[in-house]
């Protein structure tokens, strides 16, 4: 018995923010000079992003003095806590999710919310409790006693952990329904202090929702197209505990991301590849499509460098950066939207996906698209 992704819904936030926009902020918040401002740029210029997303408005603005989160002095004072920021992402973060949640349904015109067995909340950029699980079961009508399941903290590679519990699931019981909504504010952790790990982190991160449903195969026969879940295989890299984190500070949550991270996947994917293929009896010629995690131009890079495949077969993650940014643990899933829906793909196509995060943790799975347009 086999479990299949036979429906993916994405949102953002109203503010779609230019980064040319975003990055005239970051000069003004940083206080840099003219020289640093030209380093900044550069990073800007090729991070391979054209629009990024936030709840806050205040990246777009002009003059601080326009300002609604952040203070409105050029400090950025009075500056939010992690307290003010928390506050925030449980005001806004479930209605995002809901979003993401109806355009999932509507894309399965079998799945109606009460015939949900199983949620699955993804986030990293926010919690409390009682959490979005219970908001969405209250917003979406779902059963009060359905079952919840919520995945926290985890970084960019949460929804990869999601899809392998929906997988286990559904392969256990073959009545499941499972909904895994991710859901994530990144932008509410800005980080004023200026160092290169801000600089790199601040160009990147982007705000955005994505929901899935997980059900039995056989159930997706007649749609379509879906994507069969085949084989997962995780593992971290110790060498590099200490190039990528996410610490809860206090005024917000705060990233390490060093320059070494790309290094590292360019390193190991390979052999982490070879045992993924091992494990589902397949060779690399046997995969026709890729889906890496956006997390930045230079790690879709590294992949490619490192396996042999061209930008165009993982063109979607391409895609998704240039007009998302990282969503972080929603990003996957936005790629995997593009993928399914791709008039282009072939029926019983094998796709290779990644994504990464702190551990230094790698996250693999294969897919298998099944139906045409």
């Amino acid at each position: 018995m086999s479990s299949c992704i036979s429906a993916i819904g994405t949102a953002n936030p109203k503010y779609r923010i230019p980064q040319n926009d975003i990055f005239h902020f970051m000069v003004r918040a940083f206080r840099l000079n003219d020289t640093n401002a030209s380093r900044l740029k550069r990073i800007y210029d090729h991070s391979g992003i054209e629009h990024r997303y936030s709840v806050i408005p205040d990246f777009g603005e002009k003059e601080s003095n326009n300002n609604t989160f952040f203070g409105t002095t050029a400090d950025l004072e009075p500056y939010p806590g992690t307290r003010d920021r928390l506050s925030f992402y449980q005001d806004n973060a479930a209605e995002l999710a809901s979003q993401a949640v109806h355009e999932c349904i509507s894309n399965h015109a079998e799945i109606l919310p009460r015939s949900i067995t199983h949620l699955i909340t993804v986030s990293c950029t926010g919690m409390h409790a009682p959490g979005i699980d219970i908001e969405l079961v209250e917003k979406l009508g779902l059963n009060r006693n359905i079952e919840r399941t919520c995945i926290n903290f985890m970084g960019c590679y949460g929804s990869l952990n999601a899809l392998k519990v929906a997988d286990y699931i559904c392969r256990a019981d073959a009545s499941a329904k499972v909904l895994i909504v991710s859901v994530e504010l990144c932008t509410l952790h800005f980080q004023k202090e200026n160092t290169l790990d801000n600089w790199v982190a601040n160009s990147l991160f982007s705000d955005g929702a994505a929901a899935v449903i997980v059900e039995n195969s056989t159930d997706s026969k007649s749609r379509k197209r879906h994507l069969l879940i085949d084989k997962f295989y995780s593992e971290f890299l110790n060498e590099a505990k200490n190039e990528m984190g996410w610490y809860v500070g206090d005024a917000g949550f705060e990233m390490k991301l060093t320059s070494k991270v790309s290094r590292m996947i360019l390193k190991h994917i390979p052999s982490i590849s070879n045992k993924l293929l091992l494990k589902a009896g397949l060779q690399f010629k046997d995969i026709g499509r890729f889906a890496v995690h956006p997390g930045g131009r230079k790690i879709l890079e590294a992949a490619e460098s490192a396996l042999g495949f061209s930008s165009l077969s993982n063109r979607f993650a391409y895609d998704t950066l240039r007009d998302y940014g990282n969503m972080s643990s929603a990003t996957i899933l936005f790629v995997l939207k593009k993928l399914m829906e791709d008039p282009e793909g072939m029926d019983c196509e094998n796709i290779l996906g990644f994504a990464f995060g702190p551990g230094l943790t790698v996250e693999s799975m294969i897919l298998k698209r099944k139906g045409n347009a």
